[in-house]
């Protein structure tokens, strides 16, 4: 993947934002965001002033990835840039949004629940793309389906993401990482609770790090000594500090 594919996968979460005061709101909720170790946000243009809110963002978090999301035409691009957005994200597949965003050299995830989504991305080159509505479309078990004709393929489900599925989501192999509202609501939001946010962010990250470790585990191979009998857990730490006694 490129650089900001493996930058947005190494976090893992997305929050997907509205935001509808972000001259009041932005540079607080970038704040909030980055304490909870999940420094990227998908700023959503359902609500006006979204290049806005992504410029105050980037101003009062620098090294934090913000872009844009719900884009629809390529006037919200352009926005986007000019407010120093790095990415795009749709809700569907428009192949002259994808074309006009890789011509302006900013990644795009466009929206692709179908097959014939999927084959009219190969055709842009696309890594990861956005699976939208993810629990209305199928979930996990369809985005798993889809990837056998299409492995080449990363993705970004949003769309019935919580804490509660989370864990199964992210564990797959296939998931590149998961956009999610649940820790940006218009309640937590609009009432400036950032400590809360903050600490749904960081609960997000404590179950994306322990589900990529349990499944980074469970691929580990076994071990076989050369009496044949498989290694245990532990037996060649206890051997070592044996040997380096004895010496």
């Amino acid at each position: 993947m490129n650089a900001m594919n493996e930058a947005i996968s190494k976090i893992g979460i997305v929050p997907v934002i509205k935001l509808n005061n972000p001259e009041r709101d932005a540079a607080s909720l970038a704040k909030a965001l980055c304490a909870g170790d999940v420094p990227v946000a998908e700023v959503t243009f359902r609500a006006t002033g979204a290049d806005t809110a992504i410029r105050l963002m980037k101003e009062v978090c620098p090294d934090m990835i913000v872009g844009a999301g719900t884009v629809t035409v390529k006037e919200q691009i352009d926005a986007t840039i000019a407010a120093g957005g790095q990415f795009i994200v749709t809700p569907g597949f428009d192949s002259e949004l994808v074309a006009y965003a890789q011509e302006k050299n900013i990644p795009i995830y466009p929206g692709c629940t179908t097959p014939t989504d999927y084959h009219a991305a190969l055709k842009f080159g696309l890594e990861v793309l956005k699976f939208f509505p993810a629990e209305q479309s199928g979930g996990l078990a369809k985005i798993k389906a889809m990837s056998a004709p299409f492995p080449q393929f990363k993705v970004m489900p949003t769309g019935g993401v919580s804490l509660k599925n989370l864990a199964d989501y992210i564990a797959s192999p296939v998931i590149a990482a998961c956009g999610g509202s649940y820790m940006v609501t218009a309640d937590l939001i609009d009432n400036q609770k950032w400590a809360e946010i903050t600490k749904l962010c960081q609960k997000s990250r404590s179950i994306v790090e322990a589900a990529r470790l349990g499944t980074a585990v469970k691929e580990t191979p076994t071990v076989i000594l050369s009496s044949g009998a498989p290694a245990v857990p532990g037996q060649f730490v206890e051997q070592s500090t044996d040997t380096a006694q004895k010496l």
